[in-house]
C-alpha cells in the first residue's frame, strides 16, 4: 500500500518566504523584515561555508558537506552521444537521528 506521499505527483514544497511568513506568525514579537534578515542571514552563512569547504552540523537537524564527483563520460539521454561530464563538488545532506525520527513518526502518522 502506497502512501499518500509517494502517490502524489508534485511534493509540497515550502519557499523560503513561506518559511518567513510561517515564523512571522509564530514569532509576532518579530517583525517580517527582521525574520526575513534572520533566514537570508543563516543561508548566506551556510553557503559560504560549504563554498569554503566546511562541514555544517547542526545537533538534531542534520549536517552538510561537499561530495566529490569525479570526472566521467556520460550519455545524452535524448539522442544517446556520449558527452564529457566534468568534475564537481555537490552538496551532501545527512539528517540526524532527531529529523529521521520525527519525519519517519509523522508519516507514520498519517
Amino acid at each position: 500500500m502506497a502512501s499518500d506521499f509517494e502517490q502524489s505527483a508534485e511534493q509540497p514544497t515550502l519557499t523560503k518566504s513561506e518559511l518567513v511568513a510561517f515564523i512571522s506568525q509564530e514569532q509576532p514579537q518579530l517583525s517580517e523584515q527582521d525574520v526575513e534578515l534572520a533566514v537570508n542571514s543563516i543561508l548566506d552563512c551556510m553557503s559560504r561555508a560549504l563554498v569554503n569547504g566546511e562541514r555544517i552540523e547542526i545537533r538534531g537537524f542534520g549536517s552538510m558537506s561537499l561530495h566529490y564527483r569525479p570526472p566521467r563520460i556520460g550519455r545524452n539521454p535524448k539522442t544517446g552521444e556520449k558527452v564529457q561530464v566534468p568534475e564537481k563538488y555537490v552538496p551532501h545532506f545527512k539528517p540526524g537521528a532527531n529529523l529521521r525520527k520525527r519525519v519517519d513518526e509523522g508519516f507514520r502518522g498519517k
